[in-house]
């Protein structure tokens, strides 16, 4: 894959090699609270990974689907079904967590993908597609189905070659490649992104949690990358989905909490909070929000905005370099971007 133009990317590789160690140095974790933690993944992957792809189950309708098996009234059969089969997936994956990258099989990620459409589309499930496809509002145009299999060959080899990449980097290069080839009429996001997990839980990482709010900037940054070699803002959107998982691990292990829910939600703050936190104007977050300077974590059922705690130490840089370095907004986006 290309090469790296901006510092930012190498430094986040660095931070997710220092939160690697800092967490290693928590385990083995507790039984109860690996188990707590992989059940609150187990829900929070398969809202994202569905809301993507236009799935308008709410996170706490995704966890009644999964867990309890209820059903929500309003919603269709195969909204249901995609979160009943996403989180099959997962945990399909997790037993492929002890092997190694290059013993991987084709038909192992023929199943996670058979699983993703399992009683939606069993005709096409677990098969390479035969149809041309596009993908809509995208300049991409993919490859014909006729060289799909011997470009999965080609996946496959790069798959099983020796890497001394990073293994976040080797994670998100695989997603990429798969996306790319779009080997399935259907499910290839959800399918690119179980495997970018697998492989990061291969190497001892939390899966990367590519949020709902994201969506926007993770498919530009794809198609970014696809139409112009330009990787740095494709590799920006997973290397932050990696650390913000990081994140939710090491609060939970420092807390020693099996209450792992109260934990992330103990993350978020609403713009009021954020402001008194902060000592900053409601204008002026909504305005820094606007122009992309802090990001909104998750949205209420009621629409309000939540944002992360981290939100508010770059409340504090924003308002610093305003003041010290007299920076404009646009001055001050690129920096933050730069190093964040």
């Amino acid at each position: 894959m290309a090469n790296h133009k901006v510092s930012g990317v190498d430094d986040l590789l660095k931070r997710l090699t220092e939160k690697k160690k800092k967490l290693d140095g928590f385990r083995p974790l507790s039984s109860a609270l690996a188990i707590n933690l992989g059940e609150w993944f187990k829900v929070e992957l398969t809202y994202t990974s569905n809301a993507i792809e236009g799935n308008t189950l709410t996170r706490k309708e995704t966890a009644l689907v999964v867990e309890e098996g209820i059903t929500v009234r309003g919603k269709t059969l195969k909204e249901h079904l995609e979160a009943i089969n996403h989180a099959e997936a997962l945990d399909f994956i997790k037993e492929l967590v002890s092997k190694k990258r290059k013993d991987l099989t084709r038909r192992e990620v023929l199943d996670i993908h058979a699983l993703i459409l399992k009683k939606i589309d069993d005709d096409n499930a677990g098969r390479y597609r035969s149809i041309e496809v596009r993908i809509s509002g995208s300049n991409i145009i993919l490859p014909d189905p006729i060289k799909v299999p011997e470009l999965m060959e080609g996946f496959f080899k790069w798959l099983h070659s020796k890497n001394i990449d990073h293994p976040a980097k080797i994670a998100a290069d695989a997603h990429f490649k798969l996306v790319s080839v779009h080997p399935f009429s259907d499910g290839n996001g959800r399918t690119a992104r179980l495997l970018l997990n697998l492989l990061l839980m291969q190497k001892g990482y939390p899966p990367a949690l590519v949020r709902k709010e994201d969506r926007d900037l993770y498919i530009n940054s794809i198609e970014k990358a696809q139409l112009s070699g330009d990787f740095d803002d494709y590799y920006i959107v997973i290397y932050r989905a990696i650390d913000r998982s990081f994140d939710i691990y090491l609060e939970a292990v420092k807390r020693k909490t099996l209450k792992t829910s109260s934990v992330v939600q103990k993350r978020l703050l609403r713009i009021g909070e954020l402001a008194k936190e902060t000592g900053a104007t409601l204008n002026a977050i909504r305005h820094w929000t606007e122009k992309g300077l802090i990001e909104v974590a998750e949205h209420t059922s009621a629409g309000y905005q939540l944002f992360d705690r981290s939100m508010a130490e770059r409340i504090k840089e924003i308002r610093r370099l305003q003041k010290e370095e007299r920076l404009t907004i646009a001055e001050i986006k690129r920096k933050l971007d730069s190093v964040l």
